[in-house]
């Protein structure tokens, strides 16, 4: 597809037409779940910090090998959304390769994805801590997985599910779009941060303006790189530390709400 520029107006609402079905039936409506879950959140009797928001839960605690069919049902149906952006850039005479989804640059997407982790980790993590005590964010249990063989392996799939997914879309597949339309640099960091930060909502405003900034770098760091695979190397590093760590120390550290 060429640029904004030679665009015919045809080709322009067919592409704004993409960015609308594909977050309506992906993140976008995860958002507006979201925000209905927030105001449900925030008119309830109790105080914020002291709900509790499941990210990885158990769909059958008492009956282990239907939860783990249940668990990867649910990461490749939760993996779509990818397919269909797949689809329709392939459509549009692209492919994935070009929003920067490929095995050209391993090791140096690999290194540069884990020290993009370690810093956006530390940081949310250390938001998220404050935001809690302050009342302004729900206590998140990042997994209530049971104690099964299978719990560390399904943490760690359920990790890059969300990095690839949400990763693909809302810096991938949206940037390279909006680019496509003309839109600004600025704008469209804004538009993607915003989306990211709109469907953590539900954990509350630490959630929200926690992801709203590590969208804010991840798209700024896309648009420099033109490259989505570190991207899903640090969102998937994030979560795996956050699922298995969660399950390790919650209990076991004063520091940690749980």
């Amino acid at each position: 597809m060429s640029t904004a520029p030679g665009l015919a107006p045809r080709e322009r609402r067919l592409v704004a037409a993409e960015l609308v079905v594909v977050f309506a039936v992906s993140l976008g409506a995860s958002g507006l779940r979201a925000l209905v879950t927030f105001v449900g959140a925030v008119t309830a009797p109790q105080a914020l910090n002291t709900q509790t928001a499941t990210v990885l839960g158990s769909y059958a605690p008492d009956r282990p090998w239907l939860d783990l069919s249940l668990q990867l049902t649910q990461i490749v149906t939760g993996l779509a959304p990818v397919a269909l952006v797949a689809y329709l850039l392939v459509r549009s005479g692209e492919s994935l390769r070009s929003i920067g989804v490929d095995g050209r640059r391993p090791g140096r997407d690999l290194g540069a994805g884990l020290g993009l982790a370690a810093v956006i980790g530390a940081f949310g993590l250390v938001l998220y801590l404050a935001s809690q005590a302050a009342g302004l964010n729900r206590t998140v249990v990042a997994s209530n997985l049971p104690d099964v063989w299978w719990a560390v392996p399904i943490a760690v799939l359920a990790a890059a599910e969300n990095g690839i997914l949400e990763e693909v879309l809302v810096a991938g597949f949206l940037l390279h779009r909006l680019g496509q339309l003309g839109v600004r640099a600025v704008p469209a960091i804004a538009i993607s941060a915003l989306l990211r930060g709109s469907y953590h909502l539900y954990q509350g405003l630490g959630g929200f303006a926690g992801n709203v900034a590590m969208g804010v770098v991840f798209a700024w760091i896309y648009q420099r790189w033109g490259r989505t695979v570190p991207l899903i190397v640090a969102h998937t590093a994030i979560d795996v530390v956050a699922f298995v760590g969660y399950s390790l120390l919650v209990g076991k550290v004063s520091w940690l709400p749980g």
